[in-house]
């Protein structure tokens, strides 16, 4: 297996792939338009990608491109648990399911995870689903408690 993890700007591959992961994750039909994702995403990664506060790369095994991910950068104060106060959230870990249970999500989540800590980053943390909890837990990644949501601005 040849796995080779880069990292990548190109905002129109980007959006590609990003459309790809919210329609496998969130199982929107095909036949439901993605414009408005499309373009708040464009917006995202186009400011984003210029000040720094996003990595993204691209998962290829055997030359072929099969996954994605990308990491969020950010400050919050800082506190005994995160003393830096610098935080990454890990998104868009994403394999094609022709592709999974090769390694490739795991090497994808390493190379992101290597580029925060060599960036002085204390907290990294995501979200996962089922599927992926047993290599997150297996990979270091711990539950996090006492975290709620306002799902009511989300409706």
């Amino acid at each position: 297996m040849d796995v080779i993890i880069k990292q990548t700007d190109d905002i129109s591959l980007l959006i590609e792939w990003r459309i790809e992961v919210l329609k496998d994750v969130f199982s929107i039909p095909k036949e439901k338009s993605t414009d408005e994702l499309k373009a708040a995403n464009l917006d995202y990664y186009r400011a984003a990608l210029k000040d720094g506060s996003h990595i993204a790369c691209l998962a290829y095994y055997d030359g072929e491109p099969v996954g994605c991910g990308g990491m969020c950068l950010y400050n919050e104060m800082p506190s005994p648990d995160n003393p830096s106060g610098k935080c990454a959230y890990l998104m868009n870990i994403y394999t094609r399911p022709g592709f999974r249970k090769k390694g490739i999500a795991k090497k994808t989540v390493g190379w992101l995870a290597a580029r925060a800590v060599s960036g002085g980053i204390t907290k990294i943390y995501l979200e996962t689903s089922e599927a992926g909890r047993k290599m997150y837990r297996d990979m270091g990644f711990e539950p996090m408690r006492d975290y709620l949501q306002l799902r009511s601005l989300n409706k």
